[in-house]
């Protein structure tokens, strides 16, 4: 039996007396959209993006070369903290994928479960161009508050070089971007997710409570995953994906090319508009490298929507922003899910941009955090 749980997160309502957000930059957002954005992310807009150059004009080598001034505003550097520890997992090709594993520590009653742990993996967002294992730190930190294990997985970013991330003196391995061609991420997140299976005894973690997700390119992931699994019959609790794009939206020529409204009507959005859609595009899905692409890999890798059977695939908690150009092909992806008889929780945040989740100083964020807790706590059977 199917079940849509379809739930609209209000505008964040500010409080008497609050300040409003001043005029400032606010030009630079179309007028169709102002008024649909939530009054919070407004502020952080005049306050930060609109003093900032446009992302899609800053060349990739700038970013790999200063990777500190373009992490998101969750990244952090969790490896002291308590629990944390760093693994290394060998992809089907043999290239080495960095993960972090954090452990659950102390709950509110400072008890500690002795495991074996639920088991929670983490495939971050960053157009499979971007990010690593600073990026969604903050993000697993959060989710390991549920009481699972979070295994966050620094699979291979495209175009396809080697470079090196550092944050401070020396390199470590949670901050290599090892570039390579659009598809070799699948096989690293799978890797990932085998690799916890096998590994269960020293990771302290249970091989039969496993779930997936991720933010954006890492959604995406998160839903081909679900898939292999179900293929492989490898049993999950829970896919997690969070402003995932579902087709091959990286792969087109113009906007005006997507069959979602969303995508028209966001295309000049101030989180992800068209242009850095196909800033991504063009370092993942090249026109002189899509032929070849398209050879490598089976063509729903590409296109989740374009999957072949939806039959037996596990629960799925699907989280899309209003002001999102991938709203609309995000919940197409979870309406086809329940058409085929899996059970769905669909949320929309409103007034919500792309990487809403990444700003702390959004109500909607935490919002995001506690329901990304409860979400795992019920998939894991962790509720009190």
């Amino acid at each position: 039996m199917s079940n849509l749980d379809s739930t609209l997160a209000g505008h964040a309502v500010p409080k008497p007396g609050a300040s409003q957000p001043t005029n400032d930059g606010l030009d630079l957002i179309e007028e169709h959209i102002l008024p649909k954005l939530d009054p919070e992310f407004l502020q952080y807009f005049i306050d930060v993006i609109a003093k900032q150059p446009p992302a899609h004009t800053i060349p990739i080598e700038e970013v790999r070369k200063s990777p500190q001034k373009h992490q998101p505003p969750c990244a952090l550097d969790s490896s002291k903290e308590k629990g944390v520890g760093d693994h290394v997992v060998s992809s089907q090709d043999g290239t080495s994928i960095p993960v972090r594993v954090y452990h659950p520590v102390e709950d509110e009653r400072g008890v500690v479960r002795p495991g074996p742990h639920p088991v929670h993996l983490n495939f971050h967002g960053g157009g499979f161009v971007l990010g690593d294992l600073h990026s969604e730190a903050g993000l697993c930190l959060v989710m390991r508050r549920a009481g699972v294990v979070v295994v966050d997985v620094n699979y291979r970013h495209c175009p396809g070089t080697v470079s090196q991330m550092l944050f401070g003196p020396g390199a470590s391995s949670d901050s290599v971007v090892v570039e390579t061609i659009w598809g070799k991420c699948i096989q690293d997140a799978w890797a990932a997710l085998n690799w916890v299976r096998d590994e269960h005894v020293s990771l302290n973690v249970d091989p039969f409570s496993i779930s997936i997700g991720g933010v954006s390119a890492g959604g995406h992931i998160s839903l081909v995953l679900q898939h292999m699994a179900r293929d492989a019959g490898i049993p999950l609790k829970l896919c997690m994906p969070t402003v995932p794009p579902t087709t091959d939206c990286l792969s087109l020529d113009y906007y005006t090319q997507s069959p979602y409204p969303s995508f028209h009507e966001f295309h000049q959005g101030p989180v992800l508009p068209w242009k850095r859609i196909k800033y991504f595009g063009n370092q993942c899905m090249p026109r002189d490298k899509l032929p070849e692409i398209r050879k490598m890999w089976p063509d729903w890798w590409l296109a989740p929507m374009r999957a072949p059977n939806w039959s037996g695939l596990c629960n799925t908690y699907i989280r899309t922003a209003e002001v999102d150009p991938l709203r609309d092909e995000g919940e197409a992806y979870a309406m086809k899910l329940v058409a085929n008889g899996t059970m769905v929780t669909l949320k929309r945040y409103l007034g919500c941009p792309h990487t809403f989740m990444y700003l702390g100083v959004l109500s909607q964020k935490r919002q995001w955090d506690e329901d990304s807790i409860h979400a795992l706590k019920v998939a894991h059977g962790l509720r009190k």
